[in-house]
Order: structure tokens, then C-alpha cells, then sequence
């Protein structure tokens, strides 16, 4: 298989690359040259946002195209017009955050989608982009030829947003840990290999449409997600489960200052934690343990020093200690009523 991969040097990008290259297949990367391609791939140097940006992709065959863009959907109208005629099938990397406020648990791929979209828009909000990006892979590509990956929360190695990096980083420092509960909360994410791996799959099987890509509902939750980052950063970690009235009380923000984690029957959760992903089960997904992801992005981040990369278009995520001490405090004081 010849693939080319619009990006490829970071998170979910990197991650394709790396399981096509174990697959033994041809993989060209074009990027902006702002980190190194992967040993194995041959890199091609653009900025798909500047002026003839697109030039080193003016020749060349390829089987398929992985494209992550996530701003705005005229890079994404700009590429698949370029390559309509040079490959054979353009796979969107999207999001479930395409689908209308708030779709409902259980959601399908049928499901109401964002309105005001365009493929030609500049950037505007991340579920606009999206879903314009989608829009213009489709327009250039035809339904039939195009495979739309509406991804949930992504973790793993290379992750650079900051979700479990800072679950990892603070478990790793010890002492009583401000855990959001309820402990059981079903929590629904995808290790970024496994993405990577069910994107070539589809290739493969030359899946078309769009598919929710996360875990099935039930494969993890909050506290085994909590509970193996304390263990596998050494155990001094005491991990403090805390009602979710008394966070939300605090002003603490779910999903950024507490990564991953929003207050169980909310809007929030049923969009982040409970989709319907049946269909992508059935093409093949699979998903490695908890303990499993949670422990190779460790081993990462350790050979980092401990440091992991960020986006600079991601805010910051984590709480910081004080508000974290003060609403232990608080906990604390309660349980003694």
C-alpha cells in the first residue's frame, strides 16, 4: 500500500505513520518540516495555509490519505481537490464533536449534525471545522471514496493536547490526589495506536462514511484510568474520590482542569463518554487494556523527561495545587460531619 500521510510527525499523524511502516507499506509524509518525519517514511515539505504551500504534492500515486487537520476546512477542500484524481481514497480524521448540541447517549453516526459548516470557510470553532473539513474530503472524493473518522478523546504516546500527561505528572508527585467521582464513571477515550491501526484497516477493507472511533462503553472508567497511572508512576499516590457536587461547587472546569472527567449524568457526558460505536466494532475495532495505554505513555513521557510537547492552539489543562488542597479540605471537613 503507498500512503500519504498530510502531517505525520505528531500524535495521531505519527502515530498512522508508524503502524503503516510496521505493516511494510510505502509512506510518504508531507509536513512543515517543524519536526522530524519517521525513520522509514520519505518526507515531502509544505504549508498547506501559505500560497502554492501544496507544491511538493503536485505529482505522485498513492492508495490512500490520511489527513488530521483540525482549522480551517479550505486546507482540507485545497489538498482533496490537489489529490482527487492521484489517490484512491482520502480518510478525514474528524471528531464527534460534528454532531449538534447535545446529542443524545447512545448516539449513532445518524445523528443530528453542527449547521453553518462550509468547506470553503476559514477557521472559525473546532466542531464548524470539522465537520467542513468533512464537507470538503466528501466534495472532492465522492461519498464512496471517502472515510470519515469522527474520533472521541484521544490518549496515548506522543499525545500532545495534555489529558493524560497531566493525570501521569500528578500521580507521579504523590500524596492525597483530588480524584473526580464517581469512581465507577464510564469513561469512553482511544488509544491513539489503536486509531491508527483501525484507519488502515479501513483502508484496507475500502470502508466509506463516517464512523464514531472510541472505545465501547464499559471498556474503562474514571477509576481504572486514575487508579493505573497511580500504579504505574510508583504508587505514592492517594487517590481522594470526591462527590462531583463538591468539584462543580469549587468552579472547577470539567475536562480541562480535571482532564477526561465531566460530571456523570450531564450534557457533557453523554456527548464525551457515551457513544454508540457499534459500527466501527464491527470494521474491526479494537481496543488494548487501560493499564496498557496508561503505562506506554509513561515510559514516553519518562523518556521525555517527563515533559510532554503541547499544542500551542490547546489550552493549558490541570489544576493547579491550591485549589486542589482547598477542595481536599473541604472534603475532608465534610466527611467529619
Amino acid at each position: 500500500m503507498r500512503l500519504l500521510v498530510l502531517g505525520g510527525t505528531e500524535f495521531v499523524g505519527r502515530a498512522v505513520v508508524d503502524a503503516a511502516l510496521e505493516r511494510g507499506w510505502e509512506v510518504t509524509v508531507f509536513h512543515r518540516g517543524r519536526h522530524t518525519a519517521p525513520d522509514g517514511a520519505r518526507a515531502l515539505h509544505g504549508d498547506r495555509t501559505a500560497p502554492d504551500g501544496l507544491a511538493a504534492l503536485a505529482e505522485g500515486e498513492w492508495d490512500a490519505v490520511v489527513d488530521t487537520w483540525s482549522a480551517a476546512p479550505r486546507a482540507v477542500r485545497d489538498a482533496a481537490r490537489l489529490l482527487r484524481g492521484r489517490a484512491a481514497r482520502y480518510v478525514y480524521v474528524s471528531s464527534c464533536s460534528v454532531y449538534d448540541w447535545a446529542p443524545p447517549a447512545g448516539y449513532t453516526e445518524e445523528a443530528r449534525l453542527v449547521e453553518g459548516a462550509e468547506p470553503d470557510a476559514e477557521q472559525t470553532e473546532y466542531a464548524r471545522d470539522k465537520r467542513g473539513g468533512e464537507l470538503a474530503a466528501l466534495d472532492a472524493f465522492g461519498a464512496d471514496r471517502t472515510l470519515l473518522v469522527r474520533a472521541g478523546l484521544i490518549i496515548g504516546p506522543y499525545e500532545n493536547v495534555g489529558r493524560l500527561p497531566w493525570w501521569l505528572t500528578r500521580t507521579a508527585r504523590g500524596g492525597p490526589v483530588l480524584a473526580p467521582g464517581p469512581r465507577d464513571l464510564p469513561v469512553q477515550y482511544v488509544d491513539v495506536r489503536d486509531l491508527a491501526e483501525w484507519i488502515l484497516g479501513g483502508v484496507e477493507q475500502e470502508l466509506s462514511g463516517p464512523y464514531n472511533l472510541i472505545s465501547p462503553r464499559g471498556h474503562a472508567t474514571i477509576g481504572t484510568l486514575l487508579e493505573a497511572c497511580a500504579r504505574v508512576t510508583g504508587g505514592t499516590a492517594e487517590l481522594c474520590w470526591t462527590d462531583p457536587e463538591l468539584i462543580l461547587e469549587a468552579g472547577i472546569e470539567p475536562w480541562t482542569q480535571l482532564p477526561v472527567w465531566v460530571p456523570p449524568n450531564s450534557d457533557l457526558h453523554e456527548a464525551l463518554h457515551c457513544a454508540d460505536v457499534s459500527r466501527a466494532v464491527a470494521a474491526g475495532l479494537r481496543c488494548r487494556p487501560v493499564e496498557e495505554t496508561v503505562a506506554d505513555t509513561w515510559n514516553w513521557l519518562r523518556e521525555l523527561g517527563g515533559v510532554a510537547p503541547l499544542r500551542p492552539d490547546r489550552p493549558q489543562k490541570g489544576l493547579d495545587p491550591e485549589t486542589e488542597a482547598k477542595v481536599l479540605a473541604q472534603r475532608e471537613s465534610r466527611q467529619l460531619l
